[in-house]
């Protein structure tokens, strides 16, 4: 079993508590009617499948119900960090795997 930290409960929780939602930090176009066919399908199904290090956002469904993001190791499926919506990660999916600052996974 796999415990993952919520950010806003401040506590490990059970990962059946969660869903994922897919990647994080996508931004919305600012103006949605001047893109072109290409450029809004470009937003709303493309996205990276990394295999390695991947940012993701998630929601703590039977819980308290916020959204927050991880970072994930997508071959191992280690959860290193688990930060807000509009925190930056301490992780970028450059670096080499290191240890969270905080305690984002509790395996049982």
């Amino acid at each position: 079993m796999l415990n993952i930290f919520c950010p806003h409960c401040g506590e490990l929780r059970s990962e059946e508590e969660f869903h994922a939602k897919g990647q994080a930090h996508i931004p919305r176009p600012l103006d949605p009617a001047a893109c072109t066919d290409a450029e809004w399908g470009e937003y709303m199904f493309f996205r990276d499948n990394p295999r390695g290090i991947h940012h993701e956002l998630w929601v703590h469904a039977a819980g308290c119900r916020q959204y927050f993001n991880v970072t994930r190791h997508t071959v191992t499926y280690e959860i290193l960090e688990t930060y807000k919506i509009g925190e930056k990660p301490s992780i970028s999916a450059e670096s080499e795997k290191k240890s969270a600052v905080q305690p984002a996974v509790e395996k049982a």
